[in-house]
């Protein structure tokens, strides 16, 4: 890769809006009219629900204003055209807290991936509801933060959790197989913020122990789903999906075995995608550019 690439400052508007006429030509001239260079240009039309969505990389070197002046100018242009849109800028490094109760592989693969470059974020902080899994973080000196949970204490705990994420100023929380339920409050503090991986290829086998359902149903295919947290349990817009066959000769233990290899693979590339800019959610469902570039 050119080095003069890895440098360079870019930014990513992320657009949807009602499909209409001359969308492209009038998005790409009023770039054009500033002064900018297009890297990169993705675009999807959803006909059945007239929405038209596109994932745009500018060269900043271009910026010949200030940001805030460009943002105010798209505002002013996309009013007439009903445009929901968002800038992401690549050198802000968004800030990722991750939350895990006792399994390990999520979180391991997460640090590891962050460690090489993979997954480009910042992780300050690793919470959990058990200690289990201090020594993890001690290996990649990350602070731990452990806040134990039972039923008396549910509300207060949470509200330590969002304490400390504020402290930390957290973009994304990743739930890394945290085997809790966030209350409406969290999640919609932290709307289409919170990416949870469900051990399960959703919407089959939700809640607890989806291997065991699924060893008692016999199934042929067992997957994982990462998707956005929403109030509904399991039923938030799904951002990755995998799956591998099996058969009934695996067990229970088996399942899990190769149900984490799936879980792992599935949130990182559900990660990677947030981080990268690449999701639109729409109607309860969510557009996933293929890729970062």
């Amino acid at each position: 890769m050119n080095h003069s690439n890895i440098d360079m400052k870019y930014a990513v508007f992320v657009i949807q809006c009602p499909d209409q006429k001359g969308l492209v030509s009038r998005i790409s001239t009023f770039f054009y009219k500033k002064g900018f260079n297009i890297l990169h240009c993705q675009q999807h039309t959803d006909i059945a629900q007239n929405q038209y969505f596109m994932r745009l990389k500018l060269d900043l070197g271009c910026l010949s204003s200030s940001r805030k002046d460009l943002e105010r100018s798209f505002e002013e242009f996309g009013r007439p055209l009903n445009l929901e849109w968002s800038v992401h800028y690549s050198d802000h490094i968004q800030r990722i807290a991750i939350l895990v109760t006792k399994s390990s592989h999520c979180l391991y693969d997460l640090l590891l991936r962050q460690q090489g470059g993979e997954v480009s974020c910042e992780i300050p902080i690793i919470i959990s509801n058990h200690p289990d899994l201090d020594y993890v973080a001690d290996i990649f000196r990350i602070p731990f933060e452990c806040f134990p949970l039972n039923h008396e204490n549910k509300c207060r705990q949470e509200l330590e959790v969002r304490r400390v994420l504020k402290q930390h100023h957290i973009d994304l929380v990743v739930l890394a197989r945290y085997m809790q339920i966030l209350s409406e409050e969290f999640v919609k503090e932290y709307e289409q913020r919170v990416i949870n991986i469900h051990h399960a290829f959703l919407p089959a086998f939700k809640g607890a122990n989806p291997y065991q359902q699924a060893s008692d149903r016999g199934v042929k295919m067992i997957g994982a789903t990462a998707h956005y947290v929403t109030a509904d349990l399991d039923g938030g817009p799904v951002i990755e999906q995998d799956v591998q066959s099996v058969t009934h000769e695996h067990s229970v233990e088996d399942l899990k075995q190769i149900g984490g290899d799936i879980e792992r693979n599935v949130l990182a590339r559900a990660v990677k995608a947030h981080l990268e800019n690449r999701t639109i959610v729409s109607n309860g469902r969510t557009i996933v550019f293929s890729t970062g570039v």
